[in-house]
This record gives C-alpha cells, sequence and structure tokens, in this order.
C-alpha cells in the first residue's frame, strides 16, 4: 500500500501527460503508452466528468491491476482545461468473477422499453445521467441534478414486507425492481427499476435504471388530451429516436476511449466519428421537438422572476470544456453580479448556450468569448461577442430564417438554433439582434423585460 498520495496530470485530449511512478506503472500494466490516452477506465470515466462538469470529483474506485484489484481514491480537479489527479489507497483486494454481460444487456433493454425516463448513477449512487424525457416529466434541467445522489432527488418508501428494493440491490450489488419513490420537487410518485453496471473484470460501478410513473400528475393528462397530430408526431420522434442514438453515442465514445483497452487509431478515430454524427442527430431531434412545440398557436412559456447573469453563467460552464479544448476563454459576468428578468428558466438557459456555443464555434483558437450584462428602460440585456471573421449585414436577418447557417462550408448545426432561439426569446417578451461586420467578430444581443 502507498501511503503518501500519488500525482498525475490528464490533458484536454485525455493523454496522461504526467504522473508519479505508481499511477504510470498502473496506466502501462493497463495497456498504456507513455503520454498517451489514460488506460485505467475507472479513472478516465472520472476525469472525464470532471471535465464535463468542470467541477471537482472525489470517489472511492477498483482497479485492476494484474492479478489484483486495487482499492483507490481518486480526486480529479479541472485546471485550465487540464484535470489534475491526487489518488490515494492504494489498498490490494482479490478480483472479482465477470459477470454475464449479454444478461445485463437483456435486462437493460427491458428496462428501457418500459421506462418513462432512464436514468445512471455512479457506484456512489451519484446521477452522472438523465434521459431528456425526465426533463419534460419533471420540470428540472439535467444540469441542475447531474453529481447529486439519487437519494436528493427522489424519496424512497419501503415495500409491503418493508423492504427496501434499491438498497437491497445495492447492497448485494445486483438488479432491483419495484421500488417506489415520490419526486421530491413535484410529489410525482413513480416505480425505479435497475440493473448494475459493470466494467469489463466484473466489478460494481453504479446502476442503469428507469423510472415509471404511477401517478402522473395531472397537468400531463391534460396536456396529453390537447396535443395536436403536428405534435404528436414531435414526441413520436423524440421517442423513436433518441434512446437509440444515445446507446449509439455511449458504445461509440466508449470504444473511441479505448475503456477496455488499446487499439488500432484509425478504429478509435472512427468510432469518435460514429459519436460525433450521432451527437449530431441528436441535437436535430432536439431542435425538430422544440420546432414542433414553439409554433403550436398556443405556446406560451412559463413566465417566472430568473436572474439573467446566473443563467449566463451556467451557459458559460457548461460550455467551457468545448471552448478550452480550443483554447477559447470565455469571460463571464461575475459571480456577484444579478441581473433580475423575466422569463422561463430552462428557455432562456436553452438560448444562451446556443448563443454562447456559436460563438466558441466560430471564434479562433485561442481566442475570447465576451459575455455582458446590462439593464436600461425596464429591458435586460445579455451580449454575446465574439473575435469571429463576423457577419455581412445582408445575412444578418437571414441566420435567423429556418434551416440558414452564418456559413453552410462550416461544420455546425442544424440551422435551427437561432431560429428557435429568437422565436423563444419573442414568446417571453424579448427579442435577439446581431451586430456584426465581416472581420470584425459578432455580438449577438438577447433582451428580455426586466423583473
Amino acid at each position: 500500500m502507498n501511503a503518501a498520495p500519488v500525482s498525475g496530470r490528464v490533458d484536454v485530449h485525455g493523454r496522461l501527460v504526467e504522473a508519479d511512478p505508481p499511477l504510470l506503472g498502473l496506466h502501462l500494466r493497463a495497456g498504456g503508452e507513455e503520454g498517451g490516452t489514460i488506460a485505467v477506465p475507472q479513472i478516465a470515466t472520472l476525469v472525464r466528468l470532471a471535465q464535463r462538469l468542470g467541477i471537482l470529483i472525489s470517489r472511492g474506485v477498483i482497479a485492476a491491476d494484474t492479478d489484483n484489484d486495487l482499492d483507490l481514491w481518486v480526486r480529479a480537479e479541472p485546471e485550465d482545461g487540464h484535470v489534475r489527479l491526487t489518488i490515494g489507497g492504494w489498498t490490494p483486494r482479490p478480483p472479482r468473477l465477470p459477470a454475464p454481460a449479454a444478461q445485463i444487456d437483456r435486462e437493460t433493454d427491458f428496462l428501457r422499453a418500459s421506462a418513462d425516463w432512464l436514468w445512471e448513477t455512479d457506484a456512489e449512487m451519484r446521477l452522472i445521467a438523465l434521459s431528456a424525457s425526465a426533463e419534460r416529466v419533471m420540470g428540472v434541467l439535467a444540469g441542475s441534478v447531474i453529481g447529486k445522489p439519487l437519494t436528493g432527488l427522489f424519496q424512497l418508501f419501503e415495500n409491503d414486507e418493508q423492504d427496501m428494493p434499491l438498497l437491497s440491490g445495492l447492497g448485494a450489488h445486483r438488479a432491483f425492481s419495484g421500488q417506489r419513490a415520490m419526486l421530491r420537487e413535484t410529489s410525482l410518485i413513480v416505480e425505479l427499476s435497475a440493473v448494475p453496471m459493470l466494467d469489463g473484470r466484473g466489478r460494481f460501478c453504479g446502476f442503469r435504471g428507469s423510472a415509471s410513473c404511477v401517478q402522473p400528475p395531472v397537468k400531463l393528462a391534460l396536456v396529453e388530451d390537447a396535443t395536436p397530430p403536428d405534435d404528436a408526431f414531435g414526441e413520436r420522434l423524440d421517442n423513436a429516436l433518441r434512446q437509440p442514438l444515445a446507446r449509439i453515442i455511449a458504445k461509440a465514445e466508449t470504444i473511441s476511449a479505448q475503456n477496455e483497452g488499446p487499439l488500432r487509431r484509425d478504429y478509435a478515430d472512427y468510432a469518435s466519428d460514429i459519436a460525433s454524427a450521432g451527437r449530431h442527430l441528436l441535437a436535430l431531434v432536439d431542435d425538430l421537438v422544440d420546432l414542433q412545440a414553439i409554433e403550436r398557436p398556443d405556446y406560451r412559456p412559463a413566465m417566472e422572476k430568473i436572474d439573467l447573469a446566473d443563467i449566463a453563467r451556467r451557459a458559460s460552464g457548461l460550455l467551457a470544456v468545448r471552448a478550452g479544448e480550443r483554447g477559447v476563454r470565455i469571460d463571464r459576468p461575475a459571480d456577484n453580479e444579478p441581473l433580475p428578468a423575466r422569463g422561463e428558466f430552462k428557455r432562456v438557459l436553452q438560448i444562451l448556450v446556443n448563443l454562447i456555443g456559436n460563438a466558441v464555434r466560430y471564434s479562433p483558437d485561442a481566442g475570447m468569448v465576451w459575455i455582458r450584462c446590462e439593464e436600461e428602460g425596464g429591458v435586460a440585456t445579455v451580449i454575446v461577442a465574439d473575435q469571429g471573421k463576423g457577419i455581412d449585414s445582408a445575412d444578418h436577418e437571414r441566420i435567423f430564417d429556418k434551416f440558414e447557417r452564418v456559413d453552410v462550408s462550416e461544420p455546425g448545426g442544424s440551422g435551427l438554433g437561432l431560429y428557435i432561439a429568437r422565436k423563444l426569446a419573442r414568446a417571453m417578451g424579448g427579442n435577439i439582434l446581431v451586430d456584426s461586420a465581416p472581420g470584425q467578430g459578432a455580438r449577438f444581443v438577447l433582451t428580455l423585460p426586466s423583473a
């Protein structure tokens, strides 16, 4: 056992660029190369989670090492796009036998088919994934609960035998079903089921589960009864495509990350391309479903008092990893800078993620994106400015049309993002304008009513 913590550093591309001897040795024994992609799957997973969330992740993991397993305590802390590792523990333990993966895949398929939405946790029962359908049913953004304990989202109930299936499943690292629970935010009653997720050596690393509504909120039934045919098509499209695409993306990312061991570089690149194409299609599904909703004559956003500056900071945080990969710096509003406004929180976040994401995409490497907040005359304003190549004045209105993009020759989205963003802003009593010229970057201005 190593008494002193072991240090290392992983760069934005997942490469172990610095490592103390014990970590380097573990990485090499797992099939990695010096300066190559980190080859210890459990550590690589925590690194990606820390990069995606932009926060310190500190977890206990079990890693395979030759004939034994190692109990490790891993701290993964984002640092200027890289992740700093501090690892303690290093306690050997006998390995566990592999589990029947085919059976688990069949159980997962059954859960997926019967679920209203899906969730995943890590070994500490913290949420690491939540399907988009959960956001619609629960009324919460996935980003607001990722990283929190599952029990922070749900209150668990005993069954008729005074047992809690989830706790029994957790204790034995086995599948469970029939766990009654109440969503704390809305008192929605659901039934949880899950199967254990295991790594390549059969070790428990969390649950993949489903939630089925037992007592749906009354408002959901009313919305369903009033759903026009066009909107029903959008929902069917979402249900039919989202889960298969999400599975393709997850499998491709696992292959690309080489979690199960080294892989030929061209194969890993193919998998990365598949994941990228899957994410593009998933974004298109999101846009088409949004389009169906906001173009309904009776569409009305849920207006509430919001802090526009806080939402701008949240949107910046969601895009920090993407910006860091190209060295783009996002200069966001200060933490003590509020901007009261009126709008629907999740829709305003959606708008700002689109505007800031576009600014990052079209910025030069090592460029800068500025986000400024202002209030004047009852109007709250967020300005997103970049150092990109700019937009000709003749295109200022065209880019807000359906399926139009600033430059069709460059890789990007579906051409619906700005159309949806402006439509949402206007539905909330605001607007989006652009001020730009070729060679001078672009300034997108979101306005909403002050609170």
